[in-house]
Parts: C-alpha cells; sequence; structure tokens
C-alpha cells in the first residue's frame, strides 16, 4: 500500500483503508474531520445538526469511560484528530494527572463560544 495521500479515494469497506485516509489526509481536510454534533437547543437555533469544534467550547462526553461529564475544550490536535476537555483526565501510575485525549465524535457541543465574527456569521447563514 501506498503511504501517499490520495485525493481521488472514494470509500472502502475495509478499516485499513479508512484509517489510512483519515491518517494521511492533509491538515486542511483533517479540519473537517473535527466536526462535532450540536445540543437539540442549538440545533434549534442555528438550524445546524453539527459545526467544527475549537478551543472555549463546552462539551459534553457521550461515549467512553468518562461519559455524562462536562468541560471546557482545552486543546484540538489536528494532526492526531483528538480533542482535550478540561476535567477529563487519567490518572498515571506515578500518581500525576494527564488530560485524555477524545474522538470528536464522542462529544456533543453544550455551548459555543462565539467570540469569532467569522463563526458568528456561518452559524447564522441557513
Amino acid at each position: 500500500m501506498k503511504k501517499i495521500f490520495s485525493k481521488f479515494w472514494k470509500s472502502s469497506k475495509q478499516p485499513r483503508k479508512q484509517r489510512k485516509y483519515r491518517h494521511n489526509a492533509p491538515l486542511h481536510l483533517k479540519r473537517k474531520f473535527l466536526s462535532t454534533t450540536l445540543s437539540k437547543d442549538l440545533r434549534e437555533k442555528y438550524g445546524k445538526r453539527n459545526v467544527k469544534i475549537r478551543v472555549g467550547d463546552t462539551v459534553t462526553v457521550m461515549a467512553g469511560q468518562f461519559k455524562k461529564k462536562t468541560g471546557i475544550v482545552s486543546r484540538v490536535d489536528m494532526k492526531k484528530i483528538k480533542i482535550y476537555v478540561e476535567g477529563v483526565e487519567m490518572i498515571k501510575r506515578d500518581g500525576s494527572k494527564v488530560q485524555y485525549p477524545i474522538t470528536p465524535s464522542n462529544l456533543m457541543i453544550t455551548e459555543l463560544l462565539l467570540t469569532d465574527l467569522k463563526r458568528t456569521e456561518s452559524l447564522n447563514r441557513k
């Protein structure tokens, strides 16, 4: 299998090829993988189902060992396609705490950070 990214790739049933596509994608496409569902009241308000997540948004974890935990997004890792949330921490063997990476599909945005004008314009567009 080639290691380069192909923009002509359509789809595959094989999970290894799906993982390869996501891993080798350029950053401008990986940004699109960071979209997260909105809560019901935000869906009704903005008329959108999902939005790209960014630092400062308040999210709820929907799946995994930290299910139902709420916190503010502290870091977005575009290279690994992972989100780091305040309060979602793992305790290491030596007792120190480390933030736990979560995939965007396991999160739901409950409150948006609307300080950026471009983001507010894109949300108000229907």
